[in-house]
């Protein structure tokens, strides 16, 4: 492969948002079909490219090398960009491009008939393109520019009705929310900045991603200074990923078309955080604090979120929730050193949560809600639909032998392997949140699809119109009215060939045992490859079959708990059992009103921005207008002695040579 062919995984898709925004929607905007066009062919011929890479990355050992190109020259450090095509990157391409043409496909029913048709695909192919940039950066500044471009695109498709007033709350909200933790990634590129002199001295540059992977091997950075960056990177990662406490953002993020989210979740922003991670996981190995603190966040965010999915009543939230359960998953994987068992889960996970939320776009097609109280019995409507949510509920919850069964079951050992305190403790966690996971998925099975249909969006409308329902109701109502039929083969189509991926991926992938070709756990080893010139060689679990039989126990037990509260009712129970704690739930901990109310309503304006008005009005403003007046009262005074008379020119000049003169005999 050549690196033409590479950068063509990227180009394409980058062609299709230029194609689109300067020729289709200025001129041929009547024509608004032609840009889903040009974005299936173009992300489908990248796939393509990218499946054909990934052979090829493996026949080499697991890397591809190609010289990186100057950008800019700051002193004696090089900026420079190219592609670090390794087994890390081409895993990340073939689950980008692949989920972004299935997401693509989709779209094409979903938003038919959208005023924003073509602005959609155009965003779209800026979103996949910025993700594939992500990816293959070699560069860390690189890296940090396509990073801040996913937030960008991200925002703009949150914001996509941008008429809706919580569309544009969510994506400000969203876009704000992870600029925190970008800041953490900023300040960890400025200390390898000003570590350039360390690692110049070795040849090395300190802004070169395979360069920092072997300062850090080698000890060429300081041990706290190296827990300082890698701290960073992981605020960075936190940020994008909805790590505690920066997950607010993301299930507000709903308020986007649902293909959007679907991008999200499975194959974009929220994997660049645990792609980051990985990519330096090298720096996170050589300090122990920072790999702690990524397991720990991980682990609490883990059951942290999967306790508000038990609650929700919306669908697209729930899903949402569960997006950010299973990423703390990965990131405890990550943080107890599971780096190849991470991206396994990451590999997945991105297709079973892919059909999930198109599952339930297709839901909210038919009943114009996303609100569960308002549907049930919709598998006798939409059977391919339930079909297909079905199977991804049960790799989501990690049944035998669907694909989430077995990144599950390699987390679960993961974890166990471990033999301190803190490793057990986050077992227990790790396990507590299957059995949690097991039983939200399912309570939005038996609340979606059993029992008998509650009316969709005709009867929230009623609800909300009658005043006994919840004031976001109104808010949330879908503007489309109940239309009981399965959805168009365009939408139905892609969750069938998500669906036959969500069960054989996850063995055909990493199987337990030689399958075919492939020997076992073939995937971990081809990832673990690009650790190998960093001098790390992790192993990865084999599977535990008692841990496995636990894992699948927990899942099925949770299943059983949703169908005794949920399954035999029609609607079954709203509430958990505990008041205090059904509120505690419903309310997300407070932390909505804790950065909303407490922090940006009475810290940030009522004290800060009062202390800066207070500022700007007695500091800045009284010595912008002093100073104005000083120089306005000299001009004037200078002013008086321009009378245009030269003899008063020449007194002047006279009395001045006369005082030099004196000065100079008085002191000479």
């Amino acid at each position: 492969m050549t690196e033409f062919t590479a950068w063509m995984i990227f180009l394409l898709p980058l062609f299709s948002f230029i194609a689109i925004g300067l020729v289709v929607r200025p001129f041929f905007n009547r024509y608004a079909g032609l840009a889903g066009y040009i974005t299936i062919a173009s992300i489908g011929m990248s796939f393509l490219i990218a499946l054909w890479a990934l052979g090829e990355v493996r026949g080499v050992d697991g890397a591809m090398e190609w010289p990186a190109r100057e950008w800019l020259v700051v002193g004696p450090l090089v900026i420079s960009f190219g592609i670090m095509f390794d087994s890390l990157t081409a895993v990340m391409v073939v689950v980008v491009t692949g989920v972004s043409l299935l997401v693509q496909i989709y779209s094409q029913g979903y938003m038919k008939g959208d005023r924003g048709y073509a602005r959609y695909y155009c965003f779209m192919s800026l979103f996949t393109a910025s993700m594939l940039g992500l990816v293959m950066a070699r560069s860390i500044v690189q890296m940090y520019f396509f990073w801040e471009l996913v937030g960008l695109s991200s925002y703009l498709l949150i914001g996509f009705w941008y008429q809706r007033p919580a569309a544009a709350r969510a994506a400000m909200k969203a876009f704000l929310v992870t600029r925190l933790g970008d800041l953490g990634f900023l300040i960890a590129i400025l200390y390898l900045f000003f570590h350039q002199d360390a690692l110049g001295a070795h040849g090395l540059n300190s802004l070169d991603i395979p360069d920092i992977h072997s300062a850090a091997a080698a000890g060429l950075i300081g041990a706290t200074a190296l827990t300082w960056i890698a701290i960073g990177i992981f605020a960075g990662a936190a940020g994008k990923s909805a790590q505690f406490p920066l997950h607010v953002w993301l299930p507000d993020a709903m308020e986007g078309p649902t293909p959007v989210s679907a991008l999200i979740h499975a194959a974009t922003m929220v994997a660049a955080g645990v792609f980051l991670v990985a990519r330096f996981f090298p720096v996170f190995m050589v300090s122990s604090e920072a790999m702690t603190t990524v397991a720990l966040i991980g682990g609490l965010t883990a059951v942290f979120a999967a306790s508000m999915a038990l609650v929700m009543y919306d669908i697209k939230r729930v899903v949402a929730y569960s997006t950010i359960s299973q990423l703390g998953y990965m990131m405890l994987a990550l943080g107890l050193g599971g780096y190849a068992v991470a991206i396994f889960h990451l590999f997945t996970h991105a297709f079973f949560k892919a059909l999930l939320f198109l599952g339930a776009g297709s839901v909210n097609h038919a009943t114009g809600t996303f609100d569960m109280r308002y549907m049930g019995g919709l598998r006798r409507y939409q059977p391919w639909t339930y079909r297909a949510f079905l199977i991804g509920s049960l790799s989501l919850a990690g049944i035998f032998p669907l694909s989430g069964f077995w990144s599950k079951d390699e987390i679960l050992a993961t974890a166990w392997m471990g033999g301190g305190l803190i490793d057990k403790a986050l077992f227990v966690v790790a396990a507590v949140t299957v059995l949690m996971t097991a039983f939200y998925v399912f309570r939005v099975v038996f609340m979606t699809f059993h029992g008998e249909f509650r009316g969709g969006a005709d009867e929230e409308r009623r609800q909300a119109e009658s005043g006994l329902d919840e004031k976001r109701v109104a808010e949330n109502t879908a503007q489309t009215g109940v239309n009981l039929h399965e959805s168009p083969a365009s939408m139905v189509m892609p969750m069938l060939v998500l669906a036959v991926l969500s069960i054989v991926i996850g063995f055909v992938a990493n199987s337990p045992i030689d399958f075919l070709s492939l020997p076992k756990h073939w995937m971990s080893k081809f990832l673990e490859a690009s650790l190998v010139p960093s001098g790390l060689h992790p192993v990865s679990p084999d599977i535990d079959v008692a841990i496995a039989i636990m894992g699948l126990v927990l899942a099925v037990s949770g299943i059983g708990i949703a169908w005794f509260l949920y399954g035999r009712q029609t609607l079954g129970s709203n509430k958990i059992g505990i008041p205090v704690l059904h509120r505690l739930l419903t309310k997300k901990y407070y932390f909505d009103a804790l950065y909303e109310d407490a922090l940006t309503g009475n810290v940030f304006y009522k004290k800060l921005c009062k202390v800066l008005d207070w500022f700007d009005r007695n500091i800045v403003d009284e010595f912008v207008e002093k100073t104005g007046w000083f120089h306005r009262n000299v001009g004037r005074s200078i002013v008086l002695l321009q009378t245009g008379q030269l003899q008063a020119y020449g007194m002047v000049m006279v009395i001045g040579v006369g005082a030099i003169v004196f000065v100079y005999y008085l002191w000479g």
